[in-house]
């Protein structure tokens, strides 16, 4: 069954590509062996760099469960998720994650995310993209706030 839904995230990334919809990147979230969501690649189509298919599965998943978490799901991706996508199946609670290719399949394919996975571990002030660190008053007031208010939803 994994095999079945792996060879449809397949699938839906060679219709991608066919269909000039974006690149060749396919996801597919599955819970109790029923597919409630599916995606190809959409970062040309929708002019955006977080629309990989991972994400926006993952985005129509919580639509159709209203339920920003998806402990219960299945990731089927056509391959290794990205560090970004890494993040955003972690931050959904996904039970699983099933890749066909791997990130060197995809380096070789010109998709090389390699240089994000060098910066992780770079201080910020360190990284190819300055990040810096400015103290300034009330930076943690969202937080005291946050922690004083009644009825949150955690996530």
């Amino acid at each position: 069954m994994h095999k079945e839904f792996l060879q449809q995230a397949i699938e839906l990334a060679c219709s991608n590509v066919t269909n000039n919809n974006g690149g060749p990147y396919g996801a597919i979230i599955v819970k109790n062996g029923e597919i409630i969501a599916a995606s190809g690649n959409c970062v040309t189509a929708n002019i955006d760099p977080t629309a990989h298919a991972e994400v926006m599965a993952i985005r129509n998943a919580c639509q159709a469960l209203k339920n920003f978490k998806l402990s219960n799901c299945i990731l089927y991706t056509s391959c290794e998720p990205c560090p970004m996508c890494l993040g955003a199946i972690y931050w959904a609670r996904l039970k699983k994650v099933y890749f066909a290719c791997n990130r060197k399949d995809a380096a070789n394919a010109g998709f090389d995310d390699s240089f994000i996975y060098d910066e992780i571990p770079l201080p910020p002030e360190k990284r190819h993209i300055a990040m810096l660190h400015l103290v300034v008053p009330d930076a943690e007031k969202p937080f005291t706030a946050w922690n004083t208010q009644e009825g949150i939803t955690l996530y």
